[in-house]
């Protein structure tokens, strides 16, 4: 039995059966973070003291004879985007480095009281903008499959980390396919859910209309077990939404028998690595001959998709980096002669160079002269594709895509390039746009032996549906069960 390599469901079977302590468990994680962190550099900080308090208590429960819940004793990654009590908090920023929060962002409150375990913080595109974790203000994050590529971003440390058996499970955040498109390249499972579905309160901001807060996990089951936990309403963040949170254990159903499943015809596109077309035209065969009804579909705005998503996201991200001044907290320049000149030089030093371009970007497009024709028009048109999803699931239950047009690239390849990298969240920026919830599952290999992913999209708090596709999928196939040989 190898501890680290355990997922949620199997190491809570052993913890209530005795036959291994939470602090065991704690302990094997780091052991083994110890041996191969060095090559992938998932975590930003290692919380050790932390963890093994949380550990202990499990286990004084535990001897007690109390009940412990699913998630008791697990020991958890963190995106560092989430506010932790205590804990420094940097975005992977250098201009947050040093920051400490006074309280927990809600998902954090919700698995402390889940006697979760907390090992780190994991690292991520600074801000969360990026689609490879190499705009990290701190180090390069690589992929456990093949350490010269990226692991996806922006959650990058989050599904590296989870493929590498350096965590249990963790959380990531979701603007534009960062939960997913990661997941994709490092073949763990990820799922972006409905806007609104997750509180966002304690998540540092991006783009206030897209992030949302998910799990990365080794397979469907733990997704729905931390789904469970960190769903519902909260009054502390107005976007929170009043919707019933159904046990989404119950959807894990290997059927699908009778489902409508959606190809939406613009999301294989010209360029596609033929071996992504490949798999997935695999697995769509495969949902058919498992019961499903396969239909082609249109999603005719899904080309406008990229653009109308730079010119949001940018907006949003302009308005809420503003506050990163130097004056109230994290870094602050030395050696300015006024006011004025301590807000550049802070900003100048502390944000990266994809920092920088997207708020001058926003900027632009929020100005006096430029708002009616762009970002004004890029709303009018994201409301025309929430329409277009809207339409096809009165045909579909759901929609299966490829999560990514390829598998993951080479460090480096495409730093030069910033359009091609933003081309890498293609098939997945539609989801966060309509506020709609997604899963992506591994679905095959390259040649070169790197994962391929299926993206399964669902309607408004329909993650159910997408669990009980997603887990008849990974039950009748063993590309979750396949590990990098680094592990």
């Amino acid at each position: 039995m190898v501890l680290h390599q355990l997922t949620i469901h199997q190491l809570h079977d052993l913890l209530v059966k005795k036959k291994i302590t939470a602090t065991e468990a704690t302990e094997a994680l780091y052991r083994h973070i110890r041996e191969v962190e060095g090559k992938i550099k998932a975590y930003l900080l290692l919380t050790e003291e932390e963890a093994f308090r949380q550990a202990g208590q499990v286990d004084r429960k535990i001897a007690k004879g109390e009940e412990i819940g699913d998630l008791a004793g697990v020991p958890f990654g963190l995106k560092d985007i989430l506010c932790t009590r205590g804990i420094q908090t940097t975005c992977a920023s250098k201009i947050l480095e040093g920051y400490v929060p006074f309280y927990d962002a809600t998902v954090i409150k919700k698995l402390k009281d889940k006697d979760a375990v907390f090992l780190g913080k994991l690292n991520m595109d600074e801000f969360a903008m990026g689609s490879s974790t190499e705009n990290s203000g701190f180090q390069i994050t690589h992929n456990p499959w093949d350490l010269k590529r990226i692991p996806g971003g922006s959650s990058g440390g989050s599904a590296a980390a989870v493929a590498a058996d350096e965590c249990v499970a963790a959380l990531g955040t979701d603007t534009g396919g960062s939960i997913r498109q990661p997941a994709a390249c490092c073949g763990v499972v990820g799922l972006k859910p409905t806007y609104g579905r997750v509180s966002r309160y304690g998540l540092v901001a991006f783009a206030s209309s897209l992030d949302q807060i998910g799990p990365i996990t080794k397979d469907v089951e733990d997704c729905a077990i931390l789904m469970n936990a960190i769903s519902g309403y909260d009054p502390c963040d107005s976007t929170s939404v009043k919707a019933e949170v159904p046990d989404f254990k119950q959807s894990l159903k290997r059927d699908i028998k009778g489902i409508r499943i959606g190809i939406p015809e613009e999301y294989f596109i010209e360029g596609m690595d033929p071996e992504v077309e490949k798999t997935l035209k695999e697995a769509i065969d495969s949902l058919g001959k498992w019961g499903a009804e396969i239909q082609r579909i249109s999603l005719p705005h899904t080309e406008y998709a990229v653009a109308i998503y730079y010119i949001i996201a940018t907006a949003e991200a302009s308005s809420n980096l503003a506050r990163y001044d130097g004056v109230k907290y994290g870094f602050r320049s030395r050696g300015y002669q006024d006011l004025m000149e301590m807000y550049t030089q802070t900003r100048a030093k502390g944000f990266g160079k994809e920092v920088k371009r997207r708020i001058i970007l926003g900027t632009y497009v929020l100005s006096a002269g430029y708002y009616e024709a762009y970002y004004r028009k890029a709303s009018q048109v994201r409301t025309l594709m929430k329409k277009d999803f809207d339409e096809a699931f009165q045909k579909v239950d759901v929609i299966v895509s490829p999560t990514a047009p390829t598998p993951a690239f080479r460090i480096g390849e495409k730093t030069e390039d910033p359009l091609q990298m933003y081309l890498s969240d293609i098939h997945t920026i539609p989801v966060n746009l309509a506020g709609i919830p997604a899963i992506s599952i591994p679905c095959g290999f390259s040649h070169e032996g790197l994962p391929i992913g299926l993206q399964v999209m669902g309607k408004h708090f329909g993650e159910g549906m997408l669990i009980r596709v997603a887990f008849t999928f990974e039950q009748n196939t063993d590309y979750h069960l396949r590990k990098p040989s680094l592990t």
